[in-house]
């Protein structure tokens, strides 16, 4: 089954898929606010076999919650109203949306491109990050001692 990844914004949602080994994320592209944003996140859900979500948590510098965290989960919340038997997953999202920026500027998009694409670009960001450690801890499981 692949992971989908939401990453959560006032006016979109940048979303992002796995490959079916779970190894590398691709972005999907965005979802707005102002659309059905639940019935498009269960046409992916159905399309691609997901058996997981991943959604972005911002955090404060120091790891506590912020106003912003607080709006995600409650949007999470709402989710998981509506979208039964899949298992939902916070994960650190601080500096996505930074780095997101910079690779965006380094290959020379304009602000505007940049606009487009940088929620799906965060949201892949943050789904390899997640499947980067998931493979870490299998790898280190996989040493013998």
């Amino acid at each position: 089954m692949r992971i989908l990844c939401i990453d959560i914004g006032d006016k979109n949602i940048g979303v992002a898929i796995s490959d079916e080994e779970n190894l590398i994320a691709r972005g999907l592209g965005t979802i707005k606010l102002k659309e059905d944003f639940i019935d498009k996140i269960k046409e992916i859900i159905k399309k691609y076999n997901v058996g997981k979500i991943v959604y972005g948590l911002p955090l404060k510098m120091d790891g506590s919650f912020c106003v912003q965290t607080e709006k995600t989960m409650a949007f999470v919340s709402k989710l998981k109203q509506e979208i039964k038997n899949i298992e939902f997953i916070p994960f650190d999202e601080r500096f996505t949306t930074k780095i997101a920026e910079r690779f965006l500027i380094s290959v020379d998009f304009s602000r505007k491109k940049r606009k487009k694409y940088i929620d799906k670009l965060s949201a892949q960001i943050i789904l390899q990050n997640y499947l980067d450690s998931l493979n870490i801890k299998t790898s280190q499981e996989d040493i013998e001692w």
